[in-house]
């Protein structure tokens, strides 16, 4: 009895090696490098078009002179940090600052702490209403600012709250809070529930859960909805013009109307506070940047 061997030849041909080399084919989803350089054009485009607003603005408080934005090629010529010295020198900038701070950093506090423990308690509570109540929130929204005006106005009057930071704090938190609810409810709508059992397991109460397992899995999420709060109240007008009546209280948003009057506009000035307004915006975005991205899209499905 013999055994036959038949060997076959692995060789692929020389021609087909070169189409099948890796320099050749293009993996699934991949795109071609034609296709790869157009995504970075049109890219590239958008990038421009959304900085050179803010290059416009830079550029613009760089003039020495009011009416220098009227004529802007002569900026180039004369440019210099006058306008910036004269804000920090002989304006109330750092009162502004002073107020917007407190302000905006007391609205994410209070706004983001009542909006978690809102959405933490409609994810996981079901309590008599909890739906009915998180479309009341939202119906609060539909409200414009003219209408709310009147009304919270009288009730800032009868609590003394007029010309107070607490005041202009609970009335953006007012605004803040129904969609940083909406916004954090989805956000732990995605986190196992086996968890909040574990807790239980554990020992720990219905708030040790929250603020020990829940709350650090949900830093995305709090990143987004303090993100929004602080620029609710950073830079909101409205509000902030009609209950602080003390110039050494105005906000950032409204101190930037000073510049401009009846008889007379100061646009260059107003364009160096702008630039100067944009800093401590930047070191906020950078303080939660990390988080952002993920919080923005992680609230979107469930699971």
């Amino acid at each position: 009895m013999s055994t036959t061997t038949v060997e076959t030849s692995a060789e692929v041909p020389p021609h087909d090696a070169a189409q099948a080399g890796p320099g050749k084919v293009r993996r699934r989803g991949e795109r071609s490098r034609p296709a790869s350089l157009a995504s970075h054009a049109v890219l590239t485009v958008a990038s421009l078009i959304a900085f050179f607003p803010v290059a416009w603005l830079i550029y613009l408080s760089l003039g020495p002179d009011k009416d220098d934005y009227l004529h802007p090629g002569g900026i180039w010529g004369k440019a210099s940090l006058t306008n910036y010295s004269f804000v920090l020198e002989h304006t109330q900038f750092f009162d502004w600052l002073k107020s917007s701070l407190i302000v905006s950093l007391g609205t994410t506090l209070i706004g983001v702490t009542i909006a978690a423990t809102t959405g933490y308690a409609v994810s996981r509570m079901r309590f008599p209403g909890y739906r009915k109540f998180m479309w009341v929130l939202l119906v609060t929204q539909m409200f414009p600012v003219a209408v709310l005006m009147v009304p919270m106005y009288q009730i800032l009057s009868d609590l003394q709250l007029i010309d107070s930071y607490l005041g202009l704090v609970l009335v953006y938190c007012s605004t803040a809070v129904p969609y940083c609810a909406w916004l954090l409810k989805g956000y732990f709508d995605t986190i196992p529930f086996e968890i909040d059992e574990a807790g239980r397991v554990d020992g720990l109460s219905p708030f040790g859960t929250f603020a020990r397992l829940i709350l650090p899995l949900a830093k995305p999420g709090l990143a987004v909805a303090a993100f929004y709060s602080f620029l609710t109240a950073f830079g909101e007008v409205a509000f902030a013009s009609t209950f602080m009546l003390s110039d050494t209280k105005y906000t950032f948003a409204v101190g930037l109307q000073t510049f401009v009057s009846e008889h007379d506009a100061q646009r260059n000035l107003m364009a160096a506070t702008a630039v100067l307004i944009a800093i401590p915006v930047s070191a906020f975005f950078y303080l939660v940047q990390k988080n952002l991205v993920t919080g923005l899209t992680a609230g979107g499905t469930k699971g």
